[in-house]
């Protein structure tokens, strides 16, 4: 049986066997396809060739998300994600042995993906578990540069394109969706004591932390939402044109994603703002009705 990443670490036989790479994939397919998850990694308009790939960089996001957001204790989750970035090393050096790494392992050396993007994400999730709060737009974009952008970095490798033009339009969706996830789990965020909405802009606007914590809707609050929103949107239209410039499946995923954002940025709108009361969600019906656009939408454009 499997087991997800904290009742993984628990067993200690499943820490000390060997994986043969057969039972390692079948791990990270089941990995993928069964543990919770709002971002959808192995999408079926993906040529099936490559969902084990996505499987196997997913089932390393999973992990590395579980290692900085499920143990309890900071302290714990930093030895933990130290342990998985020797790991992730032991694996570019050929000895690979936790069944995510040896996995993956044939994903790296398929697609030729760097070490960077991985190393990334986890000093993104070591940084989750000392800062709790950005001064400015700068500070929090470069969190973003290590929580989001690798993501749609290693995207790209996968799916053939590692040119910095199209890194840069994906950096630019990636940052975006990871501003639209933060506006849209304010009250969620609250509950880790991690405030993402920068302070600065809260200052501007004459809203107190304090006052956040209280979950006080107030003018103040309101002002630095819009402006905060405003921010996020210019990342999504930045980023819309790389639709355009790849594969047209992948160009359908990448249309959705960002139509699904910046629904979000408009829902936060249209409920006036206040995130402090309820979260804005995306329907079942709403999500069939974006997808059908982005189909519609790439139908007829140039393939790549």
């Amino acid at each position: 049986m499997f087991l997800a990443p904290v009742d993984f670490l628990k067993t200690p036989d499943q820490l000390g066997r060997t994986w043969a790479a057969g039972e390692a994939l079948a791990y990270t397919r089941w990995l993928a396809t069964h543990h919770y998850e709002n971002f959808h990694v192995a999408s079926f308009l993906l040529p099936q060739r490559l969902r084990p790939d996505f499987y196997n960089v997913y089932a390393f996001c999973r992990w590395s998300d579980d290692l900085g957001d499920e143990i309890g204790d900071p302290r714990e989750s930093l030895r933990l994600l130290a342990w998985w970035r020797g790991e992730l090393h032991a694996m570019y050096e050929g000895r690979a042995a936790h069944p995510v790494f040896v996995a993956l392992s044939e994903t790296v050396t398929r697609h030729g993906l760097p070490r960077e993007p991985f190393d990334d994400l986890i000093t993104a999730f070591e940084q989750d578990q000392t800062v709790t709060r950005y001064r400015n737009f700068d500070q929090l974009f470069q969190y973003c540069r290590y929580s989001a952008n690798p993501v749609g970095r290693l995207v790209l490798g996968l799916c053939g394109y590692k040119d910095a033009a199209r890194q840069a339009l994906s950096d630019a969706t990636c940052t975006a969706l990871q501003l639209a996830n933060f506006w849209q789990d304010v009250i969620v965020d609250l509950e880790k004591d991690r405030v993402y909405l920068p302070l600065e802009i809260l200052e501007k606007h004459g809203y107190s932390v304090d006052e956040l914590f209280a979950r006080r809707f107030t003018p103040g609050f309101r002002g630095a939402m819009v402006e905060t929103i405003a921010v996020a949107r210019e990342l999504f239209l930045q980023g819309l044109p790389l639709a355009d410039q790849v594969d047209r499946r992948l160009a359908i995923d990448l249309d959705l994603f960002s139509r699904g954002g910046l629904k979000i940025l408009a829902k936060i709108e249209r409920q006036g703002y206040d995130v402090l009361r309820a979260r804005p969600t995306i329907s079942k019906t709403e999500r069939v009705g974006l997808l059908l656009s982005a189909i519609t939408r790439r139908a007829f454009s140039r393939a790549v």
